[in-house]
């Protein structure tokens, strides 16, 4: 297994893994009903250069020369930036000038957006990596904590969390729905 910055050219792979982890929030951060849709959607906003879901916010995990897994990451402070984009794309396409997206990452915490993996590679650990390499992202940019928004019913990836020192310290709510808001301080 070998974690590595993404590139331009894992679209097509980053796009199944972010519809795979973000389910309805895939519709609402495209804005298209259909998944061929919200697929083609997802892996444009991953060409970008900037943006939430831009390759540049990413790492992806490679198996034998094939995209496992990602994980999408950014600062805190930078959330409102990084929606931009997309947020402007959703108002003209709903021509909805007041469209917003709900406030996920607080602004002194490193954030983990999403996180996937591919059914073909789970159970080998692939998540926890990417959760380390996420770390160490956070620390090389100098954030003292990171955190994570987990829907209160995925008790697979809560338990996952839970294991690597992640701590519920609220709830919020994303796209309507109850998510726990975790967080781990960083040494």
């Amino acid at each position: 297994m070998n974690i590595r910055p993404a590139v331009k050219e894992d679209a097509q792979a980053a796009a199944r893994l972010l519809y795979d982890a973000l389910h309805d929030i895939a519709h609402q951060l495209t804005g298209q009903e259909s998944e061929e849709d919200a697929l083609r959607d997802l892996a444009f906003y991953f060409e970008q250069e900037e943006g939430r879901l831009s390759y540049h916010q990413c790492l992806v995990s490679e198996v034998d020369g094939k995209a496992a897994g990602l994980i999408v990451t950014y600062g805190g402070d930078e959330a409102k930036e990084l929606d931009r984009p997309m947020v402007e794309r959703l108002r003209e396409l709903k021509n909805d000038p007041s469209f917003t997206l709900d406030k996920e990452a607080d602004e002194d915490e490193f954030y983990i957006d999403t996180l996937s993996v591919s059914s073909s590679y789970k159970g080998m650990g692939i998540g926890s990596a990417l959760i380390r390499a996420a770390e160490a992202r956070a620390k090389e940019r100098g954030y003292g904590k990171i955190a994570l928004a987990v829907v209160t019913g995925n008790k697979r990836a809560y338990s996952l969390y839970l294991r690597t020192g992640y701590e519920v310290d609220k709830e919020i709510i994303i796209n309507k729905h109850v998510y726990f808001h975790m967080v781990k301080h960083l040494e």
